[in-house]
């Protein structure tokens, strides 16, 4: 059973100071750089610390992962268990890199807490993690494949679970990891507290997926102020055929503006063969693909971050949960199969408020998307030309159905007549 969903909008801005959180916690935000709550943040934190259950959207780059780890460390603090054992904390994530990075800003904001946070994922060996799973565990960040293993193998054990956070549920689903959440759930039958944090709360894939797991959730549709929403500029150009493509590619990266940007491709073997075009041209780039190695990719992350190279190509399955500042531009070489993954993939650019350009280069069997697409963002998509490299054909017009007029329908028995 649902409560109304809550609607915030701006609100009177509050302080970290207002939540009676630990002042070692405080310390390790201002330490960050975190001087006040965004929306999110604000609606969420205090009713999380009443440990209500909590059903949240909460668009990337808005402060969430702050919203359930600063209950979920207070919480300890207020509750420290008397014995050692395994996760009292679990948070599940969809992606090895957004869990690495929650993982990284958990243990930032534990600095000085005395607390053992672990972390489970596929594409790392079985030994550390297994010898991880024997030594108490604070909070356990981990996704659901690779957790759900041990799970099997008697490995880990969810008794000890009194907080359950899913951080991008709509992910795990079109990851097809709903089974194996509902597993990990129904083991931690002593949790006392939920919260699910979700993109999207559209469609009713989310919905029956929260309606498994809470308990009379609070549901928070946050619309956050001018200050945190992303200013993305968004626009496409037209391209002939793969090479007009690429020549429009180098074109953009090549310009003084395009500090730090993402490419999106479809396909790994896209990936290989953009990569080898890239550097013939001189455009230095990392790449990630969904079959490499834990260590591959965070190698390749580790380039882009570290700014050795300013383009990452990436696929979407490689791509879910990177979490970059200062991305100034995301190009979709390829257009995603459908419109909620375009908006996911320009969430890596415009963060916290920050300004951000989105640019698709488009072929004339991609305009389908496209039209879906602007139904969805409810907003077209600016044609731009580049001057030097200018279309030679129109742009194509995404077909329709033809209405039949009841007149020209015919009746069976006439139908038979004429054969």
């Amino acid at each position: 059973m649902y409560n109304a969903p809550l609607l915030f909008r701006e609100t009177q801005r509050m302080q970290f100071e207002d939540f009676h959180l630990d002042d070692t916690l405080l310390e390790s935000l201002k330490a960050m750089g975190h001087l006040a709550p965004t929306t999110i943040q604000q609606q969420t934190i205090p009713l999380a610390l009443e440990h209500k259950d909590i059903l949240a959207r909460a668009p990337t780059g808005t402060g969430k992962t702050a919203s359930f780890l600063l209950p979920a460390l207070q919480h300890l603090l207020d509750f420290p268990r008397r014995y050692s054992g395994q996760a009292r904390v679990l948070i599940l994530a969809p992606t090895r890199e957004l869990a690495s990075q929650v993982h990284r800003y958990a243990s930032h904001l534990a600095t000085g807490l005395g607390l053992d946070i672990a972390i489970i994922t596929g594409g790392v060996p079985y030994a550390p993690q297994e010898q991880a799973l024997k030594e108490n565990i604070d909070i356990l960040v981990a996704t659901p494949g690779r957790l759900m293993e041990y799970l099997d193998k008697e490995l880990f054990d969810a008794q000890s679970v009194e907080i359950l956070v899913l951080d991008e549920a709509d992910r795990m689903l079109d990851m097809g990891f709903s089974s194996a959440v509902q597993s990990i759930a129904i083991e931690a039958q002593q949790r006392k507290h939920n919260m699910l944090f979700s993109a999207t709360l559209e469609g009713g894939g989310v919905s029956r997926f929260a309606e498994m797991l809470l308990t009379n959730p609070v549901t928070i549709e946050t619309k956050p102020p001018r200050s945190e929403k992303a200013k993305i500029h968004q626009w496409m150009h037209l391209a002939d055929d793969k090479e007009h493509k690429f020549a429009l590619l180098c074109d953009i990266l090549k310009r003084e503006e395009v500090s730090r940007a993402i490419v999106f491709v479809k396909t790994r073997e896209v990936v290989a063969s953009l990569e080898g075009q890239l550097q013939q041209a001189g455009i230095h780039c990392a790449f990630m693909r969904g079959d490499m190695e834990q260590k591959a990719r965070f190698q390749a992350l580790g380039r882009f971050t570290k700014g050795e190279v300013n383009v990452l190509l990436a696929t979407d399955v490689a791509a879910r949960g990177i979490d970059i500042d200062g991305i100034t531009h995301v190009i979709n070489f390829d257009m995603p199969r459908s419109a909620d993954t375009y908006v996911h993939r320009i969430g890596r650019t415009g963060r916290a408020g920050n300004k951000g350009t989105a640019i698709s280069l488009v072929e004339a069997h991609d305009m389908r998307v496209v039209a879906k697409i602007e139904r969805y963002i409810e907003q077209p998509l600016k044609r731009r030309v580049i001057d030097s490299l200018r279309p030679k054909h129109k742009e194509a017009k995404v077909p329709t159905k033809k209405k039949v007029k009841s007149s020209d329908k015919k009746s069976p028995k006439k139908a038979k007549k004429k054969r």
